[in-house]
């Protein structure tokens, strides 16, 4: 007889042969990661269910189960919820300086609140978001409870995924055992923690714009923008053309954007540091380039949480850059 809190019959329904095996529904994905989070879980089922979920490609219903089950076990959002979840969870090895804080920034200044949260890993060194929070002018809530306070004062903060909820990190962590990401990396994507109502999220592989728009719907997310970001970030590059799924008032949609500019560079440049991000803010750096990421990114989120019309973004972005105050908050 299965034991009432045992994964074997998740794993059963999705392991089983061709023809016999079916996908999770988001009631069972839900129960699934309930039990995943609990500490005395089986780490052999936790396994087994991740990579066949990883093997067989994960799907809607179950991306929303896993990521509201998470959810759930958070510690309680008491504040008015952020304007703009921002999750930051890239793990490319070409990425470069994380420009996208600055962008961030700027639409905290226009008056939005702003919630980041995350963890990244197999990057190099000039890529590390933690590294180059304070250089960006981002401060870190070591605690999700923290957080509501540095928004009231500052408009943004960030929050570590292990201090916002430890269990799902040592998940998300299993990849280093098992050699493969698992559904876990989407899944802390999709998790808008403090309910915020609109949503940014980078991706890496274009397959996952569709998937995570349509687990979205499924979750009751609003205002949402997805892009094949920077390594995986909801970074735009300004010398590619974007495809950009989202959703407006639940409505989903899909919309192309031209590049920016004719000039082309690899974000992974070698000859930046994370001071250059302070240094652009402050205008001691001038770096064209640099600042179309920041202000085109900027753009697509500003429009994400309806705090500049459809199109008009870029102009707001660029009003924004020019009366940025340079100080960065305390």
């Amino acid at each position: 007889m299965t034991e009432p809190h045992s994964l074997a019959p998740f794993v059963r329904i999705v392991g089983r042969g061709p023809g016999r095996g079916r996908p999770l529904t988001l009631d069972e994905a839900h129960q699934a990661m309930t039990l995943m989070l609990r500490e005395d879980a089986d780490p052999e089922a936790v396994g087994a269910l991740l990579m066949v979920l990883r093997y067989r490609g994960e799907t809607p219903d179950e991306l929303a189960g896993l990521s509201l089950a998470l959810r759930d076990t958070l510690a309680e959002w008491t504040s008015p919820a952020p304007g703009l979840d921002w999750p930051s969870y890239a793990a490319g090895r070409t990425r470069g300086l994380p420009w996208f804080l600055l962008s961030a920034r700027l639409v905290a200044q226009s008056g939005v609140p702003v919630l980041l949260h995350g963890w990244n890993s197999h990057q190099a060194g000039i890529a590390d978001v933690r590294t180059a929070l304070a250089e960006a002018g981002v401060p870190r809530a070591r605690t999700f409870e923290a957080a509501p306070g540095l928004l009231r004062t500052g408009g943004i903060a960030y929050v570590a995924l292990e201090d916002l909820s430890p269990r799902a990190h040592a998940l998300l962590r299993l990849r280093d055992r098992l050699g493969l990401r698992s559904i876990l990396n989407t899944v802390v994507r999709m998790l808008n923690p403090a309910g915020a109502g609109a949503v940014v999220q980078g991706v890496f592989h274009p397959g996952y714009r569709n998937l995570q728009q349509e687990a979205a719907t499924r979750m009751g997310l609003r205002n949402l923008s997805i892009i094949k970001g920077g390594g995986g970030e909801f970074e735009r590059h300004p010398g590619k053309d974007i495809l950009l799924y989202g959703l407006r008032e639940t409505t989903a949609f899909t919309e192309s954007f031209a590049a920016l500019t004719p000039e082309h560079r690899k974000l992974g440049e070698t000859n930046r540091q994370p001071g250059d991000l302070g240094r652009l803010w402050s205008g001691a750096l001038h770096d064209p380039f640099a600042t179309e990421i920041v202000l085109g990114t900027a753009a697509l989120a500003l429009e994400t949480c309806q705090r500049a019309a459809p199109g008009a973004g870029l102009a707001m972005a660029q009003d924004l850059w020019a009366a940025r105050c340079a100080t960065p908050p305390t």
